[in-house]
């Protein structure tokens, strides 16, 4: 991954990924500041800047260690090694909470992430499942630190627990022979090749991502599939009905056996309108008044019977091109 300049934390430095970092990215220009959160050059961008925006990487200490509560695949979603994303899709769900902000950062305290990780799987009563790609793309990441590599190895080495995260990349060559004691659940992200052109920019295409599922079943991963978000663009119908017909026809017979599948529609924002109006004006207009209505502050979701018809749809389809394949929760 390319980089136009990199911001900093100065005392990053101190730490062993920060230096690998320096070293990696000497190239280019490295800008001191106090602060990951709060970057005033950033902040005075406009949001016609989005796209150059996530051109800078940033580094710096975490210092925000609460796990959330969850109730779906984890126990517990945990803040990790980084957060943000260097790819642009139009509904990202992150921009809700760091807005133009979104650029990818990275945290170089991992030891210390890991460790309160490791303590709290231990000091559980019962096997405990940490979602630590919450807050990222984790094999996007991974790319630059290793960090997804580094994390597998020592969690294999303890006793208890699992770790889950998604992804919309393909690029998981290095995880494949690593020793993850099947306590490592793998998730792809998918949607419409149609949805990932125009929607879904700089992730991987579907072929490569179907092909990955493949590839991590083979490797004795725990597998699963998010069709996430589904978004309700166009002739949706036949979009999804391809997507699962692709699935069907392509999916190993392995990974049929043992998969999972989440289903999760799109919210959509007043922020996202906002940034997208701007910085992609030709991009796919995602609100649509006649499907959507407001939840929440400034956000949006499809209408109850909008959605309840689309759900229906998808588990008509899914039951009749995967079979037994388990729905394991639709929000």
């Amino acid at each position: 991954m390319k980089f136009d300049n990199v911001y900093y934390e100065s005392n990053s430095l101190d730490y062993d990924l920060g230096r690998i970092l320096h070293e990696k990215f000497n190239n280019i220009p490295w800008i001191e500041i106090e602060s990951h959160n709060r970057i005033e050059q950033m902040q005075a961008k406009q949001n016609s800047e989005f796209a150059k925006m996530k051109r800078n990487l940033i580094i710096g200490i975490r210092k925000t260690h609460k796990y959330v509560e969850n109730h779906k695949v984890s126990d517990y979603l945990v803040p990790y090694t980084s957060s943000g994303c260097s790819a642009m899709c139009l509904y990202c769900y992150l921009v809700c909470n760091y807005n133009k902000c979104a650029y990818l950062r990275l945290f170089v305290n991992r030891e210390q992430m890991l460790e309160k990780l490791i303590k709290t799987a231990n000091k559980s009563d019962r096997p405990l499942t940490f979602e630590i790609g919450s807050n990222s793309d984790l094999v996007l990441e991974n790319t630059i630190t290793r960090n997804l590599e580094w994390t597998i190895t020592e969690f294999g080495r303890n006793e208890k627990g699992f770790l889950t995260f998604p992804t919309k990349f393909d690029m998981v060559e290095a995880l494949l022979p690593l020793n993850h004691r099947r306590r490592v659940i793998f998730r792809m992200s998918v949607n419409p090749q149609e949805v990932i052109n125009k929607i879904e920019l700089g992730t991987s295409p579907l072929k490569k991502r179907i092909n990955t599922i493949n590839q991590m079943c083979e490797a004795g991963y725990p597998t699963g599939i998010l069709i996430a978000p589904v978004v309700l663009t166009g002739d949706w119908r036949r979009q999804y009905s391809e997507l699962l017909t692709q699935l069907a026809d392509t999916l190993s017979e392995k990974a049929k056996k043992q998969l999972f599948i989440e289903i999760i529609f799109m919210t959509y924002s007043y922020i996202h309108r906002m940034i997208n109006n701007e910085a992609f004006p030709s991009a796919v207009e995602l609100y649509d008044k006649e499907l959507m209505t407001v939840r929440g502050r400034g956000k949006y979701c499809y209408r109850p019977e909008i959605r309840s018809d689309a759900e229906e749809f998808l588990r008509a389809q899914i039951e009749q091109k995967l079979g037994g394949v388990s729905i394991i929760y639709v929000v």
